[in-house]
């Protein structure tokens, strides 16, 4: 049998910096199940604090949450047995979950499940249960659940210690074979994959103090609830307790596979303390250089990003495209709105000649759209760009934050859908930002001048004659913007903008391009913060 090993990367922030450590993934056609009823042999028992066996339903979850915010929060269990305690990155890699021991395997479900081991950076222990017909079964830790290879050699315990996380499957490009569709691991990350697709980006149940002097907070989920499917079943449902300092939560995750694999979330917070610094929906990805911002790159490779662009649709239904950058300082913005349409870190570039690498594979990397669910009020799109020189360091954040304070005590409800893939659907019918380049101005010697060169490109051609160019409009907080040119780019069936920008010894500078039809065509707006 032959394994495929995928990279799959667990964040954490040091020094405003999310690390990105490389940890196998084992994706393989499974073979056989190991059923609850059938699990090997019996193990030490130790009562779960959470995912206890019993009656469940969708309120379950939820009144777990609510009675635990009503305590002081506890520091998550990291107690390990003595040869799990100082693993190192190549013993902890080597503890592989069993293929014949996967949830669901060898019977007719479309879904199957395998689970994380804990030690190395995931010392935290996670409770997993499996609920079938509104029963709950606490879904206990097997060292026959394992395999280990010759680099870890010390024996695996036998009590009931917990799992790290899991991991979903699902014959996303070939009927035949199970792919990995999505994992939950580390904090309160997760991170999902679209068809022909390869692990990018991912998602956090909830941001708190992101960027914050005094440091974040990082809230995880303490256990699961999957759902067993049907036969029929063309999604999975996943339950997630949530736990920090500051609040509890509940979340429902409801997973759709497919070319865009979507996720609708229904979570419910319940606060110990105010919340005031708070990132919903927030997404994690890395950006270290592309045809912009090179300065000092001495790759091989032409691009190297999981994302290349914030995309908005604010509430007045704007399309706002802001290219990402790999900056000097540790750089925010706030995009503020009221009842957004949807946002998300997006990578449009899907050309493997603008990236050149056989293994990353930056071209395969999803784009990750938010789509609100109901009206999410006044708040913010807050972009987190953090300085980086190296791509294993997921240096990007987007998340909403609320304008109205979560007070303690509350129950805070919201909803939202996911959408993984290769780009979000909303980008047909109109004028979109294909590229951004910058240079130095001029050819006659050093200049202060920047050269700005944007280019527009139409998804669906027939929405473009190009009978008449457009004007474009610009507008800047600082410096000279002239020789701005709109001209018809042949070679993608749009326009290209080009202007020169004097920053006149200002540090920061925020611009915005609007392109302007006659007609009723329209273009989404491009907007840029420069630094010297």
């Amino acid at each position: 049998m032959s394994l495929l090993y995928k990279s799959s990367r667990f964040k954490f922030w040091k020094n405003l910096s999310v690390m990105s450590f490389l940890l196998p993934s084992l994706s393989i056609s499974i073979i056989s199940l190991a059923a609850q009823a059938d699990s090997p042999k019996e193990v030490d028992p130790v009562k779960p604090l959470y995912t206890v066996n019993g009656k469940f339903d969708r309120n379950t979850v939820a009144d777990i949450a609510r009675k635990l915010a009503k305590a002081p929060y506890k520091e998550p269990d990291l107690t390990l047995p003595t040869s799990l305690q100082e693993l190192n990155y190549d013993e902890y890699r080597d503890i592989r979950f069993n293929p014949t021991s996967s949830i669901w395997a060898n019977t007719e479900l479309p879904f199957q499940m395998q689970l994380f081991h804990r030690g190395f950076y995931f010392k935290e222990t996670v409770e997993i249960a499996i609920v079938d017909g509104g029963e709950s079964t606490h879904l206990r830790y097997d060292p026959s659940l394992f395999t280990t290879g010759e680099v870890m050699q010390k024996p695996l315990p036998t009590g009931d210690i917990g799992f790290a996380g899991l991991r979903l499957h699902y014959p996303l490009n070939n009927a035949d074979y199970f792919d990995e569709l999505a994992v939950f691991q580390g904090g309160s990350y997760f991170r999902s994959l679209g068809k022909d697709q390869a692990y990018g980006l991912s998602s956090r149940g909830l941001a708190l103090k992101t960027a914050e002097p005094e440091g974040e907070e990082f809230p995880s989920f303490r256990a699961f609830w999957i759902e067993k499917p049907s036969a029929e079943s063309t999604s999975i449902v996943v339950y997630a307790l949530l736990d920090s300092p500051s609040t509890t939560g509940a979340y429902r995750f409801t997973i759709r596979p497919g070319d865009n694999t979507v996720m609708d979330i229904e979570a419910t917070l319940f606060p110990r303390v105010d919340l005031d610094k708070v990132g919903l929906a927030a997404e994690t990805s890395m950006f270290m250089f592309s045809s912009y911002g090179r300065a000092n790159v001495d790759d091989f490779r032409p691009r190297v990003h999981d994302s290349d662009g914030l995309l908005i649709i604010n509430g007045r239904g704007e399309r706002l495209w802001r290219p990402l950058r790999n900056p000097t300082n540790l750089q925010i913005s706030a995009f503020a709105d009221n009842a957004p349409l949807g946002f998300g870190l997006v990578q449009r570039d899907r050309d493997f000649k603008h990236f050149q690498d056989l293994e990353a594979h930056y071209e395969r990397r999803p784009s990750l759209w938010v789509e609100p669910v109901g009206n999410w009020a006044k708040g913010a799109v807050v972009l987190v760009e953090i300085p980086t020189e190296s791509e294993i360091n997921d240096n990007i954040v987007a998340y909403w934050s609320p304008t109205d304070i979560i007070p303690a005590g509350s129950e805070y409800q919201f909803s939202y859908r996911l959408f993984w893939g290769k780009k979000p659907t909303v980008e047909q019918g109109e004028a979109i930002v294909d590229s951004t380049k910058s240079g130095r101005a001029g050819i006659n010697g050093p200049t202060p001048k920047r050269l700005f060169v944007i280019d527009y490109t139409f998804p669906n051609p027939s929405h473009n004659d190009n009978q008449q160019t457009p004007k474009a409009v610009i507008k800047n907080s600082a410096g000279v913007v002239d020789n701005i040119v709109v001209t018809e780019n042949p070679h993608n069936s749009g326009y290209r903008v080009t202007f020169e920008l004097d920053p006149l010894d200002v540090e920061l500078i925020e611009l915005r391009l609007d392109l302007q039809f006659s007609d009723d065509r329209k273009a989404e707006t491009w907007m840029y913060q420069w630094t010297n």
